[in-house]
This record gives C-alpha cells, structure tokens and sequence, in this order.
C-alpha cells in the first residue's frame, strides 16, 4: 500500500508504494483510511522524543493516529463490525481483558496497542486496529470522515480532560494554557460545558481563535501570567487545563489556580524536560490543590461526545485549518518544528 514513512529521526518523510499490507488477526479490523489528522504526538515520535518513557518507535514506520475510514476486513473473532461501516477509533486501543479495562479504563489498558506499531498508521492507506470490538466506534452519517478524524486525539483527547478527569461545571473559571489542537478544542468543550474560559498562548492568532470558539478572555502568556489570571478572576481559576507539557505552562498554570482548584495535565513532556518537573508540594497541601493527568479516552465514551457533535453544541470542524495530502506531511512538520500551526491539518484519502 501507499504510505508516508519515516525512515530516520529528524528527516523528511518518504512516500513508499510498496509498504506492507497490514496482515489481519481474529480480533482485529483493518481499516481503509479515508481521513487522518496529523497531530503534535506525531511530530513528537519523527522527532525521536519519548524514549524516556520506552515510547521511541523502531524504523521504519508509518505514524498517524488520528484516523477515520471504513471497514475493510474483519477478523473472524469480530462480531460488532462488517466491510463498509463508518468508523473513528482512540489512538490508544485496548485489550479489553486487563484489570484496568475491567475498570472500565480502557484508555489506559495496561497492553495498550497503537496501529502505527501494529503496521501502518494513518499516514497510510490502511491501518489496523486490534480488538475491533473493543475499540472501534461507528461513525454517525452526519459526521464527515474529516470531522471524524478531528476528533481522533486531540479533540477527544481535550474532551475527556475536561468532563471526566477536570469535571468541568457551568459558571466556573476555567484557564487553557496553551492553544494548540487540544487546547483549543479544550476551549471548545469547555465552554459548551458553561464555563468561563480564560485562552493562555503566546501567539495572538491563536488567541484570536480561542475567542472565536468562545473563551471570554486571552492572556499574552508572560511571566504575570498567573497574577494576570488571578486579578481578572478575583482569586484564581476552578480549573487550568494544562496542554503544552512544558516547564513554562506547567508552573503558571498551578499558580493561577484557587484554594481547591484542579490541574489536568493534558501535554506531554519533550526532550527538555524528560517528564520531570518542579512542583510547589507545600501550597499543593495548604490550599488543596488537586491534580491530575488525563490519557485519551475510552471507545465506550465515544457516544456522549458525539451526541455533542452532532447537535452542534461542540464544532471540531472548527478546528480544521487545512486539508492536505500525504505528500503535505513533511511541510506541516516543518511548520509544526516552528509552533506556527493553528488548529487540524487533516490528510484526504
């Protein structure tokens, strides 16, 4: 099949016509690719990050994971699915059988698989994803492949953060730092929860679309920042979303927060800081601050967010800047390498 293929770390991506077919086991679908968004964690793993946490990919291999499409073959295990149906699917897919899936947290299966390992991911014409009947989700006829693979990551991603692990409640203050993918669409779904939402980036396009989806309020991020927050809320934010990983949002967005106030930590770390980073223990313990960390989100969640698209209180497709093919993937890593992206590039199949 034709894929994108990185074939070294740090290098331009290679058009391959001859990339291996995913092979199909009996619990697994394979998936003909229609739409697949490229997200921040892609431009991670070509980077080479995260072999701190065992998370480097072997060479070659084809990355996406933000797919949407429909079925093209089943294993003989799969019940629940057939050729031609719509489908999305988490980045992260589940065993079902573990401890944790028997929790109903399938999002952190304790034998996670991912397609790009599996493979193919989305950057190519099929990908394959294990345990069909655990991890697929079908994809309404109202909701275009674009739009699905929109929701793929970050999207679903941001929505879980908010909902699940930040418990998001109408009226409350609520600051997203960072605005890339998730953390605008964190701005989204936030505020269709009816919350206040504070937009903290650097750049002014970005905050500019952040009060397009409905923030009440941008700060240009800086070292006030909290106290920036502070003021203008009178005492702190209920909830700062937490979106980039890095040590200068991850400090400020603690500080902004009230007596009581949650932290959900949505971004991943990169080669800087190695997943380590400072944190005020003793103001943690004085004012009860509570945080978290928020890893995707489960197939089984799939319908509530859904349900939101398709009524159009949440509007992902907002959220895609660009439509592109797979020859684009080299430049929008390019453009991503600069922070200059603003919302979803998405490959058209």
């Amino acid at each position: 099949m034709r894929a994108a293929v990185v074939e070294a770390f740090k290098e331009p991506l290679k058009i391959w016509d001859n990339w291996p077919d995913p092979e199909v086991g009996p619990d697994n679908v394979l998936v003909k690719v229609v739409a697949n968004g490229i997200c921040r964690s892609d431009w991670h793993l070509w980077q080479g990050h995260w072999d701190w946490m065992g998370f480097s990919p072997p060479l070659p291999v084809v990355l996406g994971h933000e797919s949407a499409g429909i079925v093209e073959e089943v294993g003989s295990n799969v019940t629940r699915f057939k050729k031609g149906d719509r489908v999305v699917f988490p980045f992260g897919q589940a065993c079902g059988s573990c401890g944790t899936c028997a929790e109903g947290y399938q999002n952190v299966c304790e034998n996670l698989a991912m397609s790009m390992f599996m493979g193919a991911g989305g950057f190519g014409e099929y990908s394959l994803v294990a345990n069909g009947d655990v991890n697929l989700v079908e994809l309404p006829e109202s909701i275009s492949f674009v739009e699905g693979a929109s929701l793929g990551c970050r999207f679903m991603t941001a929505f879980r953060g908010v909902t699940a692990q930040g418990q998001v409640e109408p009226g409350e203050w609520v600051a997203v730092f960072g605005c890339g993918g998730v953390g605008l669409a964190a701005v989204d779904i936030a505020s269709a929860m009816g919350a206040n939402v504070i937009a903290v980036s650097r750049t002014r396009e970005k905050l500019d679309k952040a009060l397009e989806l409905g923030a009440v309020h941008a700060v240009t991020a800086g070292e006030d920042t909290p106290q920036a927050i502070q003021e203008y809320t009178k005492g702190g934010v209920h909830v700062a979303v937490e979106c980039l990983g890095t040590a200068a949002t991850w400090m400020p967005a603690i500080m902004s927060l009230r007596t009581r106030g949650r932290l959900v930590r949505l971004g991943m770390s990169g080669a800087a800081e190695k997943g380590i980073l400072p944190i005020p223990a003793d103001m943690i313990v004085g004012r009860e601050i509570t945080i978290v960390g928020s890893m995707g989100m489960q197939a089984r969640c799939y319908p509530e967010m859904l349900r939101m698209v398709e009524s159009g209180k949440i509007n992902p497709s907002s959220l895609v800047s660009a439509e592109v093919s797979l020859e684009d993937v080299n430049s929008v890593f390019e453009e991503m390498t600069k922070f200059n992206t603003i919302g979803y590039s998405v490959i058209k199949n």
